[in-house]
Protein backbone atom coordinates (compact mmCIF):
# COMPACT_ATOMS: atom_id res chain seq x y z
CA UNK A 1 0.00 0.00 0.00
CA UNK A 2 1.26 3.47 -0.82
CA UNK A 3 2.16 5.84 1.96
CA UNK A 4 -0.24 8.69 2.48
CA UNK A 5 0.78 11.99 0.99
CA UNK A 6 2.44 14.22 3.56
CA UNK A 7 0.37 17.20 4.53
CA UNK A 8 1.73 20.52 5.64
CA UNK A 9 1.29 20.70 9.38
CA UNK A 10 1.22 23.90 11.35
CA UNK A 11 4.32 24.60 13.36
CA UNK A 12 4.18 25.62 16.96
CA UNK A 13 5.63 29.04 17.70
CA UNK A 14 9.18 28.84 18.89
CA UNK A 15 11.19 31.23 21.00
CA UNK A 16 13.13 32.32 17.94
CA UNK A 17 10.10 34.10 16.47
CA UNK A 18 9.18 36.01 19.62
CA UNK A 19 10.87 39.29 20.45
CA UNK A 20 11.50 39.52 24.18
CA UNK A 21 9.44 42.38 25.54
CA UNK A 22 9.05 43.89 28.98
CA UNK A 23 6.16 41.56 29.79
CA UNK A 24 8.37 38.53 29.16
CA UNK A 25 11.20 40.01 31.25
CA UNK A 26 8.80 40.76 34.11
CA UNK A 27 7.40 37.23 33.98
CA UNK A 28 10.88 35.75 34.22
CA UNK A 29 11.87 38.22 36.96
CA UNK A 30 8.79 37.24 38.96
CA UNK A 31 9.90 33.61 39.01
CA UNK A 32 13.54 34.46 39.74
CA UNK A 33 12.72 36.87 42.56
CA UNK A 34 10.28 34.45 44.17
CA UNK A 35 12.76 31.60 44.08
CA UNK A 36 15.60 33.90 45.16
CA UNK A 37 13.73 35.21 48.18
CA UNK A 38 12.67 31.72 49.18
CA UNK A 39 16.10 30.15 48.77
CA UNK A 40 18.49 32.90 49.82
CA UNK A 41 16.19 34.24 52.51
CA UNK A 42 15.72 30.82 54.03
CA UNK A 43 19.42 30.01 54.02
CA UNK A 44 20.41 33.33 55.63
CA UNK A 45 17.57 33.16 58.17
CA UNK A 46 18.40 29.59 59.18
CA UNK A 47 22.12 30.43 59.44
CA UNK A 48 21.30 33.48 61.59
CA UNK A 49 18.98 31.49 63.88
CA UNK A 50 21.47 28.63 64.15
CA UNK A 51 24.24 31.12 64.96
CA UNK A 52 22.13 32.67 67.73
CA UNK A 53 21.29 29.25 69.15
CA UNK A 54 24.89 28.01 69.00
CA UNK A 55 26.32 30.81 71.08
CA UNK A 56 28.59 33.80 71.00
CA UNK A 57 31.33 32.33 68.76
CA UNK A 58 28.91 31.18 66.07
CA UNK A 59 27.06 34.50 66.07
CA UNK A 60 30.37 36.34 65.84
CA UNK A 61 31.22 34.29 62.72
CA UNK A 62 27.85 35.17 61.16
CA UNK A 63 28.27 38.83 62.07
CA UNK A 64 31.83 38.83 60.73
CA UNK A 65 30.68 37.53 57.34
CA UNK A 66 27.71 39.87 56.97
CA UNK A 67 28.81 42.88 59.00
CA UNK A 68 32.56 43.25 58.94
CA UNK A 69 33.95 41.68 55.77
CA UNK A 70 34.75 44.48 53.29
CA UNK A 71 33.05 47.02 55.53
CA UNK A 72 29.76 45.11 55.60
CA UNK A 73 29.52 45.00 51.81
CA UNK A 74 28.22 41.43 51.79
CA UNK A 75 25.46 42.28 54.26
CA UNK A 76 24.46 45.32 52.20
CA UNK A 77 24.58 43.29 49.00
CA UNK A 78 22.22 40.68 50.44
CA UNK A 79 20.00 43.29 52.06
CA UNK A 80 19.64 45.46 48.98
CA UNK A 81 19.25 42.41 46.74
CA UNK A 82 16.50 40.94 48.90
CA UNK A 83 14.75 44.31 49.09
CA UNK A 84 14.86 44.67 45.31
CA UNK A 85 13.55 41.12 44.91
CA UNK A 86 10.75 41.81 47.36
CA UNK A 87 9.55 44.97 45.62
CA UNK A 88 9.84 43.45 42.14
CA UNK A 89 7.94 40.34 43.18
CA UNK A 90 5.28 42.39 44.97
CA UNK A 91 4.77 44.80 42.05
CA UNK A 92 4.53 41.94 39.57
CA UNK A 93 2.06 40.16 41.83
CA UNK A 94 -0.13 43.26 41.92
CA UNK A 95 0.15 43.53 38.13
CA UNK A 96 -0.95 39.90 37.80
CA UNK A 97 -3.86 40.57 40.14
CA UNK A 98 -5.16 43.18 37.70
CA UNK A 99 -4.47 40.93 34.72
CA UNK A 100 -6.42 38.12 36.40
CA UNK A 101 -9.33 40.54 36.79
CA UNK A 102 -9.23 41.12 33.03
CA UNK A 103 -7.65 44.57 33.00
CA UNK A 104 -4.44 45.64 31.31
CA UNK A 105 -4.31 43.28 28.34
CA UNK A 106 -4.09 46.09 25.78
CA UNK A 107 -0.57 46.09 24.34
CA UNK A 108 0.37 49.63 25.39
CA UNK A 109 -1.12 49.20 28.88
CA UNK A 110 0.57 45.81 29.31
CA UNK A 111 3.93 47.20 28.23
CA UNK A 112 3.60 50.28 30.45
CA UNK A 113 2.56 48.14 33.43
CA UNK A 114 5.52 45.83 32.92
CA UNK A 115 7.98 48.70 32.78
CA UNK A 116 6.30 50.34 35.78
CA UNK A 117 6.91 47.26 37.94
CA UNK A 118 10.65 47.39 37.25
CA UNK A 119 10.86 51.15 37.79
CA UNK A 120 8.83 50.89 41.01
CA UNK A 121 11.09 48.13 42.36
CA UNK A 122 14.26 50.15 41.79
CA UNK A 123 12.81 53.42 43.14
CA UNK A 124 11.28 51.76 46.21
CA UNK A 125 14.55 49.95 46.96
CA UNK A 126 16.54 53.18 46.70
CA UNK A 127 14.07 55.00 48.96
CA UNK A 128 14.04 52.25 51.60
CA UNK A 129 17.83 52.00 51.72
CA UNK A 130 18.24 55.78 51.72
CA UNK A 131 15.97 55.82 54.78
CA UNK A 132 17.82 52.93 56.44
CA UNK A 133 21.22 54.51 55.87
CA UNK A 134 19.97 57.95 56.87
CA UNK A 135 20.81 59.66 53.58
CA UNK A 136 19.58 63.25 53.59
Amino acid sequence: MASPTPRARPLSPHLSIWKPGPHMVVSILHRITGDGMATVGTVVLVWWLAAIAAGRESYHTFYHVFGEVAGGALGYLFGIGMTLCFFQHMATGIRHFFLDAGAGYELKVNRAGSIATMVFAVVATVLVWAYILGVK
